[in-house]
């Protein structure tokens, strides 16, 4: 399948696969077709040279069969009808050897819901080509290095882009289809002084290449790397905490998994049987919403065709409910959330959140900063993965940060460390800014935290 034909015809071709596929159940049966069409451009630069460059096209089709309360499944990286029919014939067999379950069955047109009207490709996307888009790693990898005379060298500048056309069908007669662009920028600055190097990121993304603003990803990688300078280890103690919002963003990864209806079924979630309780602060409302289309998650569609909708999961404290797709939701004796989440053709649906963050607050980050004076902004976690227990909520990773004095942010810290648990924070969040960073997994706003332990000399 070629990636250059129009939006349309990438469309009409997968449209025209999954719904031929998913007329060819058989009695008795239910069919499910997936297809993807995407295009995806990876540009690094480094000391004004391409490091890496890669420009891949990506077509498949993965099908489900469900038959006598069994699954099968199957995929091909091919998309053309005679391998569609031998993938078709592949899931029919495998299901017979799928293990039983009351639970496994597709969604009806009844149950999908009508999607959201949200345009999620830019028509111009296609109008930069690759030598643009390497110009576009440079220029920032430059802009990068000008920001700052302490600046040493850039140590990554990175270009990316994706173009996807996904379409799926069923054979209750459910179908939808949509494509979708997305395009980024980002950049790792060392500066260094005596005392050593620090590193710092920035970052911006776009719906269309054009809309990127290399300025202030050059202007705040710079940043957040030279206020690094100096840093020293601080004497241990308990200090209010601000959290900057890719810290924020970072948590807030770790805590959707605890909401997802997966995750509850297998007992891996700390809040598996609090429906109705208070688990976090009144200020904390977390929310997933893919018709935001603001959200570079964003999706009419989730990957069994149900049309997404905003599931606030945590209302004001009080936790609400988990995201689901269609079989967790059988499972657990609750409705499709419509959660379903592929990580390509060639699975079957989980559960995911595509949007997840915080619903903002109404104070500025002036305000959160005059309010944590005295305290710790974080600015960098490390450890996370490994700090961070899901199951137990035991949280314990090393920051890096700046002390806050009188409202405004002063002297780096390294070399510390700060443990709670996730249950804990949840609580001792005082207050959720307004100002709102629209990353890849979501909204993130900064969050004021109360007195933690910070452990140092």
């Amino acid at each position: 399948m070629s990636g250059n034909g129009t939006r349309g015809e990438e469309l009409a071709t997968l449209e025209t696969l999954v719904r031929r596929l998913a007329e060819a159940a058989r009695p008795g049966e239910q069919v499910e077709a997936y297809a993807v069409h995407r295009s995806d451009v990876d540009v690094e630069v480094f000391d004004s040279s391409v490091e890496s460059l890669s420009a891949a096209e990506i077509a498949g089709v993965g099908v489900r069969v469900v038959r006598d309360h069994r699954q099968g499944f199957a995929y091909a990286g091919v998309i053309d009808d005679a391998t569609a029919a031998e993938v078709l014939a592949d899931a029919r067999d495998n299901a017979g050897y799928g293990t039983p379950d009351d639970a496994l069955g597709l969604p009806r047109p009844d149950e999908v819901g009508m999607p959201a009207e949200i345009d999620l490709a830019s028509e111009a996307f296609a109008a930069l080509d690759t030598q643009a888009k390497v110009a576009l790693a440079l220029e920032l990898e430059a802009a990068t290095l000008a920001a700052d005379p302490r600046i040493r060298t850039v140590e990554s500048a990175s270009y990316g882009d994706a173009d996807v056309h996904v379409a799926i069908a069923n054979s209750h007669g459910v179908t939808a289809s949509q494509h979708r662009t997305v395009a980024s920028v980002s950049a790792v600055a060392i500066a260094e002084d005596e005392a050593g190097p620090q590193t710092g990121f920035g970052y911006d993304i776009a719906r269309d290449p054009a809309a990127l603003d290399l300025a202030p990803v050059a202007a705040e990688a710079a940043e957040r790397a030279t206020r690094m300078l100096g840093a020293t280890q601080p004497k241990s103690q308990r200090v209010p905490v601000l959290l900057d919002t890719f810290v924020v963003q970072s948590l807030l990864g770790v805590i959707a998994g605890t909401l997802n209806g997966e995750t509850v079924l297998k007992g891996r979630s700390i809040f598996g049987d609090r429906v109705g309780d208070a688990i976090a602060s009144p200020v904390v409302t977390l929310v997933d919403d893919p018709t935001d289309v603001l959200a570079f998650g964003a999706s009419r569609f989730d990957a069994e065709a149900v049309a997404t909708r905003r599931n606030e999961l945590v209302s004001a404290g009080q936790l609400a409910g988990f995201v689901h797709n269609c079989w967790t939701a059988v499972r657990l004796g609750t409705v499709t959330t419509g959660s379903a989440a592929r990580a390509s053709y060639k699975s079957t649906p989980g559960v995911g959140t595509s949007n997840f963050g915080l619903e903002p607050g109404v104070e500025s980050t002036a305000d959160l900063l005059r309010r944590a004076d005295g305290g710790v902004f974080i600015q960098t976690l490390h450890g996370l993965h490994s700090g961070v227990n899901p199951v137990s909520g035991d949280f314990s990773v090393g920051i890096d940060g700046l002390w806050i004095r009188d409202g405004a942010l002063g002297e780096p810290v390294r070399e510390a460390t700060i443990a709670s648990t996730l249950q804990r924070m949840l609580l001792d969040v005082v207050a959720v800014g307004a100002e709102v960073r629209r990353l890849t997994s979501g909204p993130a706003v900064p969050v004021l935290l109360g007195e933690m332990t910070l452990a140092g000399q």
